[in-house]
């Protein structure tokens, strides 16, 4: 009998069917539960790529808040987000249901990049036990200390050196400002720094500036949300993975390194630390040396590529007000001279230098959606249902532009951050997220970009080269960072 109906029914009417079989079952499994945050249609297979703008998802966002309001999901392929913009909603998850959205989400793409046993995407009593130990740690290799303090100025005069030595000619200052910036958090995880005209880790850097620069192309966005099917085919997603495992055997070869001298009753950085620690107990399930890697691994790309896309802003800013930056040129010659290098007891002194810091970090919007957090348990936001396992992206865009906060949100304007000429943070200000889980590197990234930008605009004036118009359009990957551009610092 099958065998007959088989052979009655024409291949188009079986292709109709399976294609009817198909819709019925996406939908079943994609329907959203009674109460769910509000949707747009949704595509079938697909839904709602089409409204996505890949070049400044932000834009698109803004378009979806404005028809839905603060609180709205979309899907992605196999992926369900939540997106919750306003202060009130980003507080709610991030401070007030903070334990309750604690835990980060399986991304596809990330799960090969920030392993779930790392600082950034681990969850639960591992996450807890390796962001307690390397707080601890960097704090006793200086963090918030003279001695930290002093590393940052020594790698400020180094900077100043290789800008000097362009005299004045157009260059692009990412590598230099990135071989910098790594070189201080480098220095707390290995112990050691890198000269600017060492090429294999000039090398290195460029492979962490393609991955964080591909991260955001449409390949790699789609094997996030069809990854079963997009792992046979070439793309961005393939170069990461390339390069990714090139940065994992060049951690393997620094921790070899520490292996074959170290000495337990001396430890001389983080990694020393850490195997002081797996050597106290072989067989515990929250200090591996695997689980060494992936945290070494995050914090050199957490502190490297955040804080060095920030300063590449404030460059590109300055080059782009040349009023602004005169007025921060003559702030530091007043308070601090040309004598002696910034220190961070300066910033007191330095209002408007430091008004124009955090406008930096408000326009340039460096981490525009937070990284993504997941609901640990069944709970409600404003009102709506959000099960276990949801997705919740915490919309940070919606505050650093906030049109009721900022006097003028889409131009850089650092008296944003001035009242009757002191400096003042508004607290829509959270490039660092807040809560539990906020940037474990903000004391640092804070430090970092006060004492670079200072040192920098104390020797230098940033000036579009001859016949040059700089592009302050973004370029988004896992960071906002601008596109390449040439600069000349001009020697004050």
């Amino acid at each position: 009998m099958l065998h007959f109906l088989w052979d009655s029914i024409s291949l188009q009417t079986f292709l109709i069917f399976l294609f009817i079989f198909l819709l019925i079952a996406d939908y079943m499994k994609n329907r959203n539960p009674k109460n769910f945050p509000p949707t747009p249609f949704r595509l079938p297979f697909v839904g709602h790529i089409y409204l996505l703008y890949f070049k400044d998802p932000a834009v698109a966002v803004q378009r979806l808040i404005k028809r839905y309001g603060n609180i709205f999901s979309i899907q992605m392929g196999s992926m369900k987000f939540v997106i919750v913009s306003g202060m009130q909603l980003v507080k709610e998850v991030l401070v007030n249901q903070g334990d309750k959205f604690l835990d980060r989400p399986d991304i596809p793409i990330d799960e090969e990049i920030f392993s779930k046993i790392g600082l950034i995407s681990s969850n639960g009593h591992l996450w807890k036990a390796q962001r307690r130990f390397t707080l601890t740690t960097l704090r006793n290799f200086g963090l918030g200390k003279r001695s930290l303090e002093e590393r940052i100025q020594e790698e400020c005069r180094n900077l100043v050196d290789v800008f000097r030595d362009e005299q004045g000619n157009p260059f692009n200052p990412q590598l230099k400002v990135t071989n910098a910036v790594a070189n201080v958090i480098c220095s707390l995880i290995f112990g050691n720094r890198f000269e600017y005209h060492d090429e294999d880790f000039q090398r290195l850097l460029k492979l962490m500036n393609e991955i964080t620069v591909l991260h955001g192309a449409v390949t790699s966005q789609l094997y996030n949300n069809f990854p079963s099917i997009m792992k046979y085919l070439p793309g961005a997603h393939q170069t990461i993975f390339k390069y990714w495992k090139l940065l994992k055997k060049f951690m393997r070869e620094q921790i070899n390194k520490h292996k074959e001298d170290w000495n337990p009753s001396e430890s001389r950085d983080y990694i020393d630390s850490y195997l002081l620690e797996i050597s106290k107990d072989h067989d515990s399930d929250t200090f591996q040396e695997e689980y060494l890697m992936a945290c070494s691994l995050d914090l050199m790309f957490a502190g490297t590529e955040t804080t060095s896309s920030t300063l590449r802003w404030a460059l590109l800013f300055m080059a782009a007000h040349p009023e602004i930056q005169a007025q921060v040129q003559a702030e530091i010659d007043a308070v601090i001279g040309q004598a002696r290098p910034p220190a961070l007891e300066d910033r007191n002194n330095l209002h408007y230098t430091n008004a124009v810091i955090h406008e930096v970090q408000r326009k340039g919007n460096v981490i525009p959606f937070n990284v993504p957090r997941m609901a640990s348990e069944d709970t409600y936001v404003d009102g709506y249902y959000i099960p276990k396992g949801t997705i919740i992206m915490t919309n940070l865009t919606s505050l650093l532009f906030d049109k009721n906060e900022w006097k003028t949100p889409d131009t850089f304007n650092p008296e944003h951050f001035l009242k009757d000429g002191k400096f003042w943070k508004n607290e829509y200000f959270l490039p660092f997220s807040t809560g539990k889980r906020a940037c474990l590197g903000e004391l640092l990234a804070r430090s970092e970009l006060f004492l670079f930008f200072t040192s920098l605009l104390q020797k230098f004036t940033f000036q579009a080269p001859p016949g040059t118009t700089l592009s302050l359009q973004p370029m988004m990957g896992i960071a906002m960072a601008p596109q390449p551009y040439k600069i000349c610092a001009v020697p004050r």
